[in-house]
């Protein structure tokens, strides 16, 4: 407003009255007439570091932007695009506007693009009014607007400070009632408790519902009744925003980490409501109208951010009532790509991501498809993805017999949707996948039934061997008469285990009735090329198999048993004289050792393949819960039985970072790295036996100072009391004190019979 001119017969104070109330009138007027930035613009996003292009690439830029935003799951036609156009420079502005149909379609827009990868650079994406009501604060140069504080910069732990131990040791967090602690595991299992400022670490805020590491062991994650907390860092109970993360779900009962722990699934059982009127601030920011109803929601981990939410599925109605999706029921590639669901009877669905679009625009559409598994990637596979020579991703899925048409085992790669091999099955129950962690191997369990059975129930097995890196995936088929409930692949190996039984008292549950089972390895035969058996194991009455992260040990136990509770430790490498080594196939299968664990429900080797936890949870009714832990000679270290106990987890380590070169340089100079190992043990034998025996001296002189201060405290006493009975003796003239001493003694003992007559 420009400067009022003066008024005649006013003074200088009454004119700046005037002025001033003048003013006032005319902010009044500018409020009730101003124009509100949100209001008509709800469908507009601004899109910031766009590149900066001539004339001659600006159709190129539009066209591959349009092809990014529908990956995103964010379609948008080219006239709704306007690029401000620098004319000076002949170049756009780095900035674009998007105006969708309506706001909802932009809200999901601006989840689905913000931080999105555009080339080299990084696209953000901002509310049009969003940017005009910031622009327009009323802010005095160098200050915050109302309400708004600069936060200090904090400097956030290592993710994994966990790994630089200088004894290599690995973690492990025991859950009892409502303590939850984290462990050392030392030399011969001695624990030490992981202190944070000289304290044990423990928090009381991680026992509300239970725990899990993600799958690299950087996030420890602790379920509540609101949402899921990530807690990570050296100090894993730091405080807010520095060692937490938290993700806002009501009712959240499960979870699943991707495997490169960049994104989380957690579902609840009941269905999300619409928050846009919730006292709850983090439940609106959170969720839209669009997600009600929804019950699983895709995060994406670092910036805590929703990529998006899915309904879940109808119970399947089967024989026996409504059944259960088995979780998980999303599925991550091995490389973080890509999210995929199988939508049962009818298609997978793969997502890409972070933009949580469907790859190509729609499903795979595949009629009967029943279930599927990603196939693992090898380190090498890691390494030729970055070097941009790496293959496709890929999965397994199944379709049973339809209308005289085959049931089929189908291979196929991830873009491209090629078929890579597929093969036909016969009179088939269920199949089920098992990928060796490499990718290497798959085997297809086939449970089959007779030809002419009126029940489909499974009584006998085939197991379809892929070797997948081969040409033409060739496939060896082994059949059992018998039913196989097990199998499992050596880790980093071309060796298999699988329990089978023929007892006729299997599945009937019957109580006190004890199940045999059959043991076999095998192994891949690199002359012929076939798998060949090496080791029969005939009525055991194990029933799970865990093989040693590493390889070449296994444990075989019996869990689920009332009556059995055994666990055998076997080597398939054993060795006694080198000279006498024999190359015959399962010369070496060895049991080192057999022990038992009463009410054991659970088993897990630690990520180092030196130790073995046995545990009894309190969660599946153990009569006795607590945990044993072993070493993989299958020498029992400790033994701690705990009321209440609930959880034992092994803390995850990543893959090690050292070349293939540098471990074949370890292992050959493992002599000279053995000696130090060797002097280390002994010192640490020794500190042990010194801090031994300095607590025993300590425990001594305490003993010995409390009994010199209790002496002469009734030394003192015994002068007090003296000096009393002399006073009383003087006063009453009486005699001294007279002490009388009486002894009895036994001088002879008869006993008589009397024998009365009949």
């Amino acid at each position: 407003m420009s400067e009022i001119e003066k008024i005649d017969g006013f003074t200088e104070e009454e004119q700046l009255d005037f002025e001033a109330e003048l003013q006032e009138g005319y902010a009044d007027i500018e409020d009730k007439y101003a124009v509100d930035t949100q209001q008509g613009f709800e469908n507009v996003l601004v899109m910031d570091n766009i590149p900066i292009v001539d004339d001659s690439k600006k159709q190129k830029l539009v066209d591959r932007l349009r092809q990014l935003f529908a990956k995103a799951g964010a379609p948008i036609e080219e006239e709704n695009i306007s690029m401000p156009w620098d004319d000076k420079a002949a170049t756009n502005k780095g900035f674009i506007f998007l105006t969708y149909p309506d706001a909802q379609q932009a809200e999901n827009a601006l989840r689905a693009l913000d931080g999105a990868s555009f080339g080299k650079s990084t696209l953000y994406v901002n509310r049009f009014g969003d940017i005009e009501r910031y622009a327009n604060l009323p802010v005095g140069e160098g200050e915050l607007p109302t309400g708004w504080r600069e936060k200090p910069y904090v400097e956030k732990d290592h993710l994994r400070s966990w790994l630089g131990d200088s004894a290599g040791r690995d973690q492990y967090l025991t859950f009892r009632d409502q303590d939850v602690s984290i462990w050392w595991n030392g030399r011969n299992g001695n624990a030490e408790p992981v202190k944070v400022d000289g304290k044990p670490l423990k928090n009381n805020k991680w026992g509300e519902l239970y725990l899990q590491w993600s799958p690299l062991g950087t996030y420890l994650s602790s379920l509540h009744r609101v949402g899921v907390a990530l807690w990570s860092g050296t100090k894993l109970d730091g405080p807010i925003g520095v060692n937490v993360l938290r993700f806002t779900h009501p009712g959240v009962r499960l979870i699943q980490f991707s495997p490169c722990e960049n994104y989380l699934v957690t579902w609840s059982e009941e269905p999300l409501d619409n928050f846009e009127n919730h006292p709850n601030a983090a439940l609106r920011e959170t969720f839209g109208p669009e997600d009600e109803g929804n019950q699983f929601v895709i995060w994406d981990i670092k910036s805590q951010r929703v990529l998006r939410t899915f309904p879940a599925d109808k119970p399947i109605q089967g024989e026996d009532g409504p059944q259960q999706v088995a979780w998980p029921s999303f599925k991550w590639s091995p490389d973080d790509a890509y999210i995929a669901k199988c939508n049962v009877g009818t298609g997978i669905a793969v997502y890409e991501l972070p933009g949580m679009g469907l790859l190509d625009k729609k499903s795979i559409k595949i009629e009967g498809v029943q279930n599927f598994e990603w196939c693992p990637m090898s380190e090498k596979d890691f390494a030729a993805r970055k070097a941009g020579k790496g293959k496709e991703c890929s999965f397994v899925y199944w379709t049973p017999e339809a209308q005289n048409q085959p049931a089929r085992v189908s291979i196929m790669s991830i873009p491209s949707r090629n078929i890579l091999r597929a093969k036909n099955l016969f009179n088939v129950t269920d199949c089920k996948f098992y990928w060796q962690n490499q990718g290497d191997y798959l085997c297809v369990k086939v449970d089959r039934h007779a030809r002419k059975a009126k029940s489909k129930k499974a009584t006998f097995c085939n197991l379809e061997l892929f070797r997948v890196r081969e040409k033409d995936y060739p496939v060896e088929v082994i059949e059992f008469k018998d039913y196989v409930p097990q199998f499992a692949w050596e880790p980093q190996g071309s060796r298999f285990a699988i329990v089978s039984s023929n007892d006729p008292n299997y599945g009937q549950g019957i109580p006190g009735v004890v199940v045999k089972y059959n043991i076999d390895f095998y192994q891949l035969d690199q002359k012929k090329g076939d798998f060949i058996p090496i080791k029969h194991l005939d009525s055991k009455i194990a029933n799970t198999l865990v093989w040693s992260p590493r390889g070449r040990h296994i444990v075989l136990a019996t869990i689920g048993s009332s009556q059995k509770f055994d666990v055998e430790f076997w080597d398939l490498d054993f060795v006694v004289d080198e000279r006498r080594e024999t190359s015959e196939p399962g010369a070496n299968v060895t049991m080192l050792a057999s022990g038992e664990h009463y009410g054991i429900t659970d088993i897990a080797w630690d990520p180092s393949g030196r130790y073995l936890t046995t545990h009894a949870s309190a969660w599946r009714s153990s009569p006795e819960p607590g945990f044993c832990v072993w070493d993989f000679k299958g020498q029992q270290l400790v033994h701690q039985p705990m009321d209440k106990f609930k959880q034992f987890l092994w803390r995850p380590r990543p893959p090690t970072l050292l070349s293939k070169d540098q471990i074949k340089k370890v292992r050959k100079e493992l002599k000279e790295y053995s000696r130090t190992f060797d002097e280390e043990d002994a010192a640490e034998e020794n500190r042990g036996s010194a801090e031994k025996l300095a607590q025993r001296q300590r425990d001594i002189s305490e003993w010995n100072a409390w009994r010199a201060r209790n002496n002469k405290r009734v030394d003192e006493r015994r002068a007090q009391l003296g000096k009393e009975k002399k006073v009383v003796v003087n006063q009453d003239h009486k005699d001294d004190e007279k002490v009388e001493e009486i002894v009895e003694e036994l001088i002879d003992e008869t006993e008589e019979v009397v024998v009365g007559q009949l």
